[in-house]
């Protein structure tokens, strides 16, 4: 088996040594070559066409993201960005997934990081699964606008259905005793899929959306910032004890979980730090299973774009507690198809969809 070909990006030469050194430790990756900044990165790219290629963001000549967007222009292929801790680097960092990095890894101790090995596990790992996702970096311009929706995925139909547009409203619909509530879980590619879908939203969007994306302490809060900048619903990292309203996104906090619990009738989002479930915390298993426990809730689940299986567990407790309704997004349009895989291949999805056809079939099938 060939093995998986890396370009290093770093202005460091101690860190683009290190950064190698890790990746080669490992007998299925090879390091071709390594770029000092972003220009001779794009021009090391199109020389030896790597399968992954690991960037820094702050380099001289040209940063990271100017070379990213140029690369997801020209010839896209799998990112792993290498990231700092600091609210800059966050910012940064949830802007390169955006322009289509397929993940990141954090810097333990800042641009320079003589204990980078810490996250030499991660980095590996990362760089492995944007290899086996590189196939649908070289599928540019193919959507998966035309696979069809699919509602009981036991009958696929032949045809594409047709899918109800977008309701601008739910003013006719607002009513009655019970609350509703909307669970998202998503990881690898969850940044870029949660904009495609929250910021197609309305304003009176007639619930609330709890989300878990994995992602470490110090990120969340800028993803749900950048969110709410881009939508006509609120978008918010969650506090402990805030009562969860409709119209409003609430995203865990990196390293906490995120259960829903009811507080005198109304929904109120309880946060702790117990062990990691699935090697996760956040864990979308941790939101579904407090979610199960809810009483006189309208439920509705969503399963998009991430690695592993989290999220299959919850479902299924979920379904075999009470009524809800699961939306799982379509392998067309996922980065990595882990977790939608497990919930279908589990019988547990009502709804399947690419990720652009998200937002209407919600809005259809909360009326």
């Amino acid at each position: 088996m060939s093995k998986i070909r890396v370009l290093v990006t770093d202005d460091s030469a101690f860190m683009r040594k290190v950064i190698s050194d890790i990746l080669t430790s490992d007998s299925e990756i090879e390091v071709i070559d390594r770029a000092k900044n972003g220009l001779e990165c794009i021009e090391k790219c199109k020389e030896l066409s790597p399968d992954v290629l690991t960037l820094d963001i702050e380099m001289p000549v040209m940063n990271g993201l100017d070379a990213l967007e140029k690369l997801m222009q020209d010839a896209p292929l799998p990112v792993v960005m290498l990231s700092s801790l600091t609210r800059e680097g966050a910012d940064a960092t949830i802007q390169a997934l955006e322009l289509g990095a397929f993940d990141f890894v954090t810097k333990p101790s800042g641009p320079i990081s003589l204990d980078i090995h810490k996250v030499g596990d991660r980095l590996i790992e990362r760089v492995k699964a944007a290899a086996s996702a590189r196939g649908r970096f070289r599928r540019k311009g193919i959507t998966s606008a035309v696979k069809p929706v699919i509602s009981n995925p036991a009958a696929i139909p032949q045809a594409p259905r047709p899918v109800v547009p977008i309701v601008p409203t739910f003013a006719r619909s607002i009513g009655g005793t019970k609350s509703r509530l909307v669970v998202l879980g998503t990881s690898t590619g969850g940044p870029k899929a949660l904009q495609t879908v929250l910021t197609q939203l309305p304003a009176d969007f007639p619930a609330p959306i709890a989300i878990v994306q994995h992602m470490p302490a110090g990120f969340t809060k800028s993803l749900a910032q950048r969110l709410d900048s881009l939508s006509q619903i609120r978008v918010t990292e969650v506090t402990h004890g805030e009562i969860l309203e409709p119209g409003t996104a609430y995203i865990a906090p990196g390293g906490h979980h995120f259960e829903v619990h009811q507080v005198n009738g109304r929904l109120q989002a309880q946060l702790h730090q117990q062990e990691p479930r699935g090697g996760h915390r956040p864990s979308v298993d941790v939101l579904f299973e407090s979610v199960s426990r809810l009483t006189n809730v309208d439920k509705w689940a969503i399963i998009m774009t991430g690695m592993g299986n989290d999220g299959t567990k919850g479902l299924k407790m979920m379904k075999e507690v009470g009524p809800v309704a699961s939306l799982i997004e379509d392998e067309s349009s996922c980065v990595v198809f882990g977790m939608p895989r497990a919930a279908i291949q589990a019988g547990l999805a009502d709804h399947i969809a690419p990720l652009e056809k998200i937002p209407e079939v919600l809005c259809k099938i909360l009326h």
